[in-house]
């Protein structure tokens, strides 16, 4: 959901940008030599799924999967989306540079805390990937980042003025169905991904299911 430039008032551009700014350096600190490769991988998934969008009043309605971003990756989702977004900005003109950091805070922030509090919720389960539990959690995790994105994309609208009470509205509307899909695919390609790679899921819940699975297969 890339708000475009023009639309929002200095002071929500500002602390926007700030708040974006202190996700990234957390997220910059998270990152190691073994979820680099894994942030690109997922920095390129969310640049592709995002670029088919249709405009929805000074935003847009397209796929993310960033809520898969924020399980897989934590707080290194912030720098992975500001990559993506500035890729998108320079080479399709999607959102713009003024914009950037709240574009980037109303996609990262809700997927990293949804995501974070997911991996506790799966490490207390020995699920498999084929278990009914992952993919409720693969679903909740992409429809509620989602609609948690949709909500902030319309809260910094509000707080721009007035003027954009009905646009913060019709982008709520506009994004339900939208959301749903987000988490069917998210379950979707948790649960792939888990089949063939169950280690990319991190620390405990990772742990888990690949015991859950070798317990299975024994």
């Amino acid at each position: 959901m890339h708000i475009v430039d023009g639309v929002l008032g200095p002071p929500v551009l500002i602390g926007a940008s700030m708040l974006a700014a202190a996700g990234v350096a957390r997220g910059l600190s998270a990152l190691d030599t073994e979820s680099i490769p894994r942030a690109g991988l997922l920095t390129a998934v969310f640049f592709i799924a995002s670029l088919v969008h249709v405009p929805v009043g000074p935003s847009s309605a397209h796929l993310m999967l960033t809520g898969l971003m924020g399980l897989l990756l934590g707080w290194a989702a912030f720098p992975a989306v500001l990559v993506g977004l500035l890729l998108q900005a320079a080479f399709f003109g999607f959102g713009g540079l003024t914009v950037i950091g709240a574009n980037t805070l109303n996609l990262a922030l809700p997927a990293v805390l949804i995501g974070l509090l997911a991996r506790h919720v799966l490490a207390r389960f020995d699920i498999s990937p084929r278990s009914a539990t992952l993919l409720l959690a693969g679903f909740l995790v992409g429809a509620l980042s989602f609609g948690a994105t949709a909500l902030s994309v319309a809260g910094v609208l509000a707080l721009s003025g007035s003027e954009f009470l009905a646009a913060a509205r019709l982008i709520l509307i506009a994004q339900i169905p939208v959301m749903l899909v987000e988490g069917v695919i998210t379950a979707a390609t948790l649960r792939l991904l888990l089949t063939v790679r169950p280690e990319l899921l991190p620390a405990a819940a990772g742990d888990h299911l690949v015991a859950a699975e070798r317990t299975q297969e024994a």
